[in-house]
């Protein structure tokens, strides 16, 4: 028997803050979504830009790290598995949603600046008191 494969990876910027909240059995589930872009050159020289959003998806503790630490803006590497949803709205209307079920998470770029759009978000200075950004984080 051959087994099958279900894995993606992405690096991009977050579009909005992470949400969360939890199931009816009190398990913790983040959902966020991730900007991924690339650029090339056509035959002729022209440059293209391209966007592609992913709908993301975190269950149980990584799902409490993403809404702790996570921020509009910032840049992140999500691994996971792809999923499909699909169900009928109430008029009837069927839909369908593919979003990365993440698995792990690791925040890109400066962490200065990922500790700047936290206290920002927060509404609070984003200076330490010794005046150097924070540099540990408690995973």
């Amino acid at each position: 028997m051959s087994r099958g494969l279900n894995k993606v990876q992405i690096i991009g910027h977050l579009g909005k803050d992470p949400e969360m909240r939890y199931t009816p059995s009190g398990k913790p589930v983040t959902t966020f979504t991730v900007a991924v872009s690339r650029t090339w050159n056509s035959a002729d020289g022209e440059r293209h830009n391209e966007t592609e959003w992913f709908n993301v998806v975190a269950w149980g503790t990584l799902a409490e790290i993403c809404k702790q630490y996570l921020v509009k803006g910032q840049q992140v590497y999500v691994e996971g598995r792809l999923q499909t949803r699909r169900w009928d709205d109430k008029e009837g209307v069927k839909h369908t949603s593919v979003e990365v079920v993440a698995n792990e998470m690791m925040m890109l770029g400066d962490r200065r600046e990922a500790n700047n759009q936290s206290h920002e978000a927060e509404g609070t200075a984003a200076e330490p008191a010794n005046g150097a950004a924070e540099e540990e984080f408690p995973f």
